[in-house]
């Protein structure tokens, strides 16, 4: 990838916009705007680790919300 193109935030913004919104998180509970969504990907992803047989919740809450964390930060 270029880094002059404008559309590359490279990934010490990415990592940043993460810090920056599981500490918004974290500070403001419910009342973040990420907090349910992210939730929402927790639990989705718990609920496919318990149907799944090569799952455990564990790991598909894990990765629920860390799906969903990035469909956050990546807008």
């Amino acid at each position: 990838m270029d880094q002059n193109d404008p559309n590359n935030r490279g990934g010490k913004d990415w990592v940043e916009d993460v810090k920056t919104e599981v500490t918004g998180m974290a500070k403001e509970g419910m009342h973040h705007p990420s907090t349910k969504p992210v939730l929402t990907g927790a639990a989705i992803g718990a609920l496919a680790g318990v149907l799944l047989p090569v799952l455990t919740w564990p790991v598909g809450l894990a990765a629920g919300a860390g799906i969903a964390l990035y469909n956050r930060v990546k807008k």
